[in-house]
């Protein structure tokens, strides 16, 4: 049975709060609209629902360029237009800041760029059948797709290739492009396979236990720097806009002179190595081995010798607070600026209580979840206030928010 609701505040995760008694999370609704509903879930306190009927739509609303859209699981709001995917994301981090960070503040400018044809890496899964393509939300099956419109047309050309082969007993081929194109295999692979991936104009492969095959790494402008990256490494894969926010965090701390920075989380070098570049020293942490392979390589490619790169978990080095192979991290070392850029959960709490004990005057944290942002930015209130607040747009079409905060010392 049908239900009538009007949908009202947007919610982290592709939802729109609407009301029939009970909190309903409706999928597939904008703001403003009255649609029909039916119900998928019902729960104690709210129910889950999707969009069947639009009975009144938005005027933000718009026909999805994907032809397999509400099926791949990978975008969930090709049906807004752009400028309102925007807006959206804005509500949810105040909304956001407000009842989990308990702070009421401003938003600066949002840090958006292309919104398709912007993706420099991509996950494709593999059917039992041999088939490519992406997951079916929340299940395992494989819709197959002639191409993607958020991946840049070196990976949608390599698609192509991939189409022609026998990928049976392959799980997963990431794709990573740059100057070449590279991959990932997970699951079976053979000689004859990788040489054929060979011929289709992919310069290396990655597997699974570590061993590669041809040029196993790709490489990128960073705002006049050479980076490179192996498939093993962690890369913003919406490439142009990361260098637009790399640039304005350089902007935004301004002269380095004879600072001292701690990079946690580092990769390969994203933050460390544009920032190494005007001040005394940084010092990076980064658990993934693979990440400080891709690091000393970029920082040998462009001279920087100010930058060390310590592999190790940053949950450990904050623990410990000592020295790590020799190198003395904390003590009477002090660090003017920390660039954090953590995973989804955010810091742990221990962690978090050691970074605010370095007391530095700047924090820049980069986060990819407001909701564990907001959680650290309440605890961080103690000693930190902020100086500005960014949304980021990474992932266009999606609902993913990402956002940058400066935080000062009080």
């Amino acid at each position: 049975m049908l239900q009538t609701i009007k949908a009202e505040s947007p919610v982290y995760g592709g939802y729109v709060i609407g009301r029939d008694g009970k909190i309903v999370f409706i999928k597939g609704a904008i703001p403003g609209e009255l649609v029909e509903v039916s119900f998928e879930e019902k729960k104690r306190d709210y129910c889950l629902a999707s969009v069947k009927t639009i009975l009144e739509p938005s005027p933000f609303r718009r026909q999805p360029p994907c032809k397999v859209f509400g099926m791949c699981g990978g975008c969930q709001l090709q049906f807004v237009e752009y400028e309102r995917q925007i807006s959206l994301k804005e509500e949810i981090i105040l909304d956001t800041m407000r009842r989990i960070g308990g702070v009421d503040v401003q938003l600066m400018s949002s840090l958006t760029e292309e919104e398709f044809r912007y993706r420099h890496r991509i996950q494709f899964k593999i059917s039992r059948q041999g088939e490519i393509g992406f997951y079916r939300e929340g299940t395992r099956e494989v819709i197959a797709v002639d191409e993607c419109p958020v991946s840049v047309d070196k990976i949608n050309h390599v698609l192509q290739g991939l189409k022609t082969l026998d990928l049976r007993g392959v799980k997963e081929i990431q794709v990573i492009a740059g100057d070449t194109v590279a991959v990932l295999i997970k699951g079976k692979s053979s000689e004859a396979l990788d040489q054929r991936l060979l011929d289709i104009g992919i310069s290396g492969i990655a597997l699974e236990n570590g061993e590669s095959l041809g040029k196993d790494f790709i490489t990128l402008d960073l705002n006049g720097l050479k980076y490179t990256v192996t498939p093993w490494s962690f890369f913003q894969s919406h490439w142009h806009l990361n260098t637009k926010v790399v640039d304005a965090v350089i902007k935004t701390l301004g002269f380095l002179g004879e600072k001292r920075i701690l990079d946690l989380y580092s990769g390969a070098g994203n933050f460390s190595l544009p920032l190494s570049r005007d001040a005394l020293e940084v010092v990076a942490i980064e658990e993934n081995e693979h990440a400080i392979e891709d690091a000393q390589r970029n920082a040998s490619l462009n001279g920087i010798k100010n930058c060390r790169f310590i592999p190790t978990s940053v949950e450990k080095i904050l623990k410990d607070k000592k020295k790590h192979r020799g190198a003395a991290l904390f003590g009477d070392a002090r660090y003017d600026i920390v660039v954090v850029d953590p995973p989804r959960p955010g810091l742990p709490s221990d962690c978090l209580q050691k970074l605010m004990e370095i007391e530095s005057k700047t924090i820049v944290y980069v986060s990819c979840n407001p909701a564990t942002f907001a959680r650290d930015v309440r605890k961080m209130r103690e000693k930190y206030e902020i100086e500005s607040l960014h949304l980021i747009d990474f992932f266009p079409n999606t609902y993913h928010i990402e956002s940058l905060a400066i935080l000062s010392l009080k």
